[in-house]
C-alpha cells in the first residue's frame, strides 16, 4: 500500500488512476496529523509526498516519520517542481529516500508506484 501526501486533486487524480493500472492500494493523507496517523496505522510500503504541498508541511512532516524508530524504515519519496532547489535540499536533510522534479516522477511514476507491492 501506498501513502500519498498530496492535495493537489489533479496530481492525485493522476496517482490514483496509475495505481490502480499498476495494481497498487493508493490512500491519501492531507494534513501532518492524518499522514503520521496513517504511517503509524497502515505501514505503508512506500509514503510519497509533493514537497510544493502547503496544508502537509511535508519537511516537517517528513523529518517526524524518520525521526520516529517505528516509522523510520517507511521509504519516503518526495517530487517537487525543478525550480525549489531549497526544497529538494531539505527534503533529503529531512530524511527522504528519494527526491526528483515533478516531471520525472510523473515519467515514472508507474515504476515508483509498482516498488510497493
Amino acid at each position: 500500500m501506498v501513502l500519498a501526501a498530496v492535495d493537489d486533486l489533479l496530481f492525485s487524480s493522476r496517482i490514483r488512476t496509475v495505481a490502480r493500472h499498476a495494481g497498487v492500494e493508493v490512500v491519501f493523507a492531507r494534513s501532518p496529523e492524518a499522514i503520521l496517523e496513517r504511517v503509524r496505522t497502515t505501514r505503508p510500503a512506500l509514503a510519497v509526498f509533493d514537497l510544493d504541498s502547503q496544508k502537509t508541511d511535508p519537511l516537517r512532516t517528513i523529518a517526524a516519520i524518520k525521526a520516529d524508530a517505528d516509522l523510520r524504515a517507511t521509504p519516503i519519496v518526495a517530487f517537487v517542481s525543478h525550480v525549489h532547489v531549497s526544497l529538494v535540499e531539505g527534503a533529503r536533510a529531512a530524511g527522504a529516500d528519494s527526491v526528483m522534479a515533478r516531471s520525472v516522477f510523473t515519467q515514472h511514476l508507474a515504476e515508483v508506484l509498482g516498488h510497493a507491492r
